[in-house]
């Protein structure tokens, strides 16, 4: 099964950095805008097997973008 979220990512000290807007706690980086999608599908997945969410602020000129997960 597959859910589709709203990727907000930024760019900060060179790094691509994002948390998925409908799921609070959902947050990641990496070194390229894939990575970072990558990163964030599997913290959402840690996040899924944890049950343990953690808010994080807004980020000011933030883009979203749109990616489809994988749901177990």
């Amino acid at each position: 099964m597959q859910r589709q979220f709203t990727l907000e990512y930024w760019i900060d000290d060179g790094w691509y950095v994002g948390k998925l807007k409908e799921v609070p706690g959902v947050f990641s980086q990496g070194e390229t805008l894939e990575e970072l999608e990558e990163n964030i599908r599997d913290a959402y997945s840690i996040m899924l097997e944890e049950e343990t969410p953690i808010a994080h602020p807004a980020h000011s000129g933030a883009k979203t973008k749109d990616i489809t997960v994988d749901v177990v």
